[in-house]
Formats: structure tokens, sequence, C-alpha cells
């Protein structure tokens, strides 16, 4: 058996998963949505660093996430554990530097949902400043379109509250994840105006689920999201 299909359990289930569950007591709804098998996007709103874990740890399937190429490269014995871990949890390791890296990242997401995966994504971009919901970047629209994949949107709440900006370890606190109905589209990868109504679809079943006041305008870097 592949190693990393012993890794995930391990990590989900025996060592994150009861951490988490216990510190955020999550209350869900709508994960019949998420189909069993065979490709699907995950699309969520961005509140906080712990969203990426969340998200995998109510879903009944491995759900892989695009992650920093330093979280699987720091030396010695602690970053072997620390690539270890992000493994575990379905993190794909991408490099985001340079001219090359959006292409990298779409090829990245895209060769998951080939095989078949669930690929979790943020069309925020980064974590919302002020707990209100961005415009959503195209990346997800453009996946969708270029995979075919399904979408299912999610609506995170209260994440903000355990993991406030610049908090590293989020405290215990009650969290919602909320998924909606699978959303498809059709149309080519490379038709702007396609990608954009897919994207903005997307943040608007996001919209729906979150409760959030949505604001037309991308959400600013600050730091890592």
């Amino acid at each position: 058996m592949d190693p990393e299909r012993l890794i995930y359990p391990l990590t989900k289930y025996v060592l994150l998963g009861p951490a988490l569950r216990v510190a955020f007591r999550p209350t869900v709804s709508g994960v019949e949505h998420v189909p069993r098998s065979g490709p699907v996007i995950l699309a969520a709103n961005h509140l906080a660093v712990c969203d990426s874990f969340v998200v995998p740890l109510v879903v009944p399937r491995q759900v892989f996430f695009l992650g920093k190429q330093e979280y699987f490269t720091r030396p010695g014995t602690l970053g072997r554990v620390q690539a270890a871990f992000f493994r575990g949890v379905g993190a794909i390791s991408v490099d985001r530097s340079g001219g090359r890296a959006v292409v990298a990242a779409m090829d990245a997401s895209a060769e998951v949902l080939r095989r078949g995966g669930a690929f979790a994504i943020h069309p925020e971009g980064t974590r919302s400043p002020d707990g209100r919901l961005y415009r959503g970047r195209t990346g997800v629209g453009r996946l969708a379109l270029r995979t075919g994949a399904p979408v299912v949107p999610i609506g995170i709440i209260g994440t903000d509250r355990v993991q406030p900006r610049g908090q590293a370890i989020p405290k215990p606190g009650r969290v919602e994840i909320r998924f909606g109905a699978p959303l498809e589209f059709s149309g080519a990868e490379r038709d702007r105006e396609a990608v954009r109504y897919a994207t903005d679809q997307v943040m608007q079943a996001i919209q729906k689920l979150s409760g959030q006041q949505y604001v037309d305008s991308y959400a600013p870097v600050q730091g890592q999201g």
C-alpha cells in the first residue's frame, strides 16, 4: 500500500481529528452534497489559517489542497516531521514564487482532479481581513472549466473567532461548516467571460451559505493566506 494512504488516516482520525473535534465542536450541514468518489472542487470562504484543516476534517474522503513549498523543505528532524504532517493532511507542495507559480498551482490542482480526487480551494486567494467575503479570483472558475469537475460551495463560520489574524494556535470555540449543492459549469478555460461567470456564481453560493457581507473587490494580501 502507498505509505501516504497510511499517513492520511493516521493523521486525520488518530492524531489531528480528535483534537480538532474537541477544540472546535464543529456543526456540519449539507455534507451529503460532497460526492463520495470522483473529482470535486470544494470552494470555501477563508477566515483563518485553520480553515484548511477544518474542511478536510468533516469531509468523509481525503481532501487535497495547495501548501507552500517551505512547509516541505525545512531541514532536520523537525522539518521531516512537518513535511510528513502536511502530506498527511493532504497538502501538495507548490513553489509559489516566480513567474510560473500560477501555472504550477493550476497544474497541481488539475492533476488531483484528473485522478478523481477532491481538491479544496479558497477563491478569495487570502484570508478576509475583516470578516467580509471578497471577490473571488478566477482560479476556481478556470479549474472548473478546465477539468469539468463540479464545485461544492462551502460556508465556514466562526474560525475567525477561534483563530484571529496573527494568532498561531487556535483557541477552543464552536465553528460551523455548511455545504451547498454542487455547481456545474461548461465553457472554455480561455473564455474570460465564462471563467468570470463561473467564479461569481461560486462566490454567490458561498455568500448565501456563510451569511457574510460581500465586497466586490479583491481582498488585500496581508501576509500568508
